[in-house]
């Protein structure tokens, strides 16, 4: 079974209908013991970092979360991939899940290169350069496209837990890993055939 984390933030339906359609039992639960009972754990969100925080800690689900990054198979998506940072910068420096080391930032909104206006929030489709040959990727090729919506991204402390690099002004890091943890800035429930064959080697980890 895998649990969909539910803490008011995300587009939780797409991700378990993506699920569903492969085959897996998939169920949102916004309750702590669910989390630890399940297989593995899916935390999804968009929204501001702050709030999502604040959500989960008042829901009780942060050591669940924490515990789960640890003993099970875990993906995080979108917002769910920021809130496992240390900290972020969005509307104020504050406090992220620590299960992996680094900090949220925001894009310039200027190209650092050449100086071009970006537009911010960074949406639609874009390219992944993988790197590190995670099982999340199994079966795709490099520089496959997904689809971002996001005005923040990781800078994790440990570049090797990398996955995927993607360039919009600046390189940035669009998937990272520390099994049994996994993790997209990107949203494989609406990036088609390529994001449905990332959530299916999830459910086969």
């Amino acid at each position: 079974m895998i649990a969909i984390t539910d803490y008011g933030m995300g587009n939780l339906r797409s991700v378990q209908k993506a699920l569903e359609r492969l085959g897996a039992r998939a169920v949102i639960t916004g309750e702590a013991t669910v989390l630890r009972e399940a297989d593995k754990v899916v935390l999804p969100g968009v929204g501001a970092f702050k709030d999502a925080m604040a959500e989960l800690d008042a829901r009780g689900l942060v050591p669940a979360l924490r515990e789960a990054a640890r003993d099970k198979p875990f993906l995080g998506i979108c917002l769910g991939l920021q809130l496992l940072f240390t900290e972020s910068e969005e509307g104020g420096l504050h406090p992220g899940l620590d299960v992996l080391a680094g900090r949220i930032v925001r894009f310039p909104s200027a190209s650092p290169s050449g100086g071009e206006k970006l537009k911010v929030p960074h949406m639609g489709w874009n390219s992944l350069r993988f790197q590190g040959g995670s099982p999340l990727f199994s079966g795709l090729s490099n520089g496959v496209h997904a689809y971002f919506v996001h005005s923040y991204y990781a800078q994790p402390g440990d570049a090797s837990v990398v996955t995927a690099w993607t360039d919009y002004g600046v390189t940035f890091a669009s998937a990272v890993m520390r099994p049994p943890v996994y993790a997209t800035q990107f949203h494989p429930e609406k990036s088609q055939a390529v994001g449905l064959r990332m959530l299916e080697n999830f459910i086969n980890l």
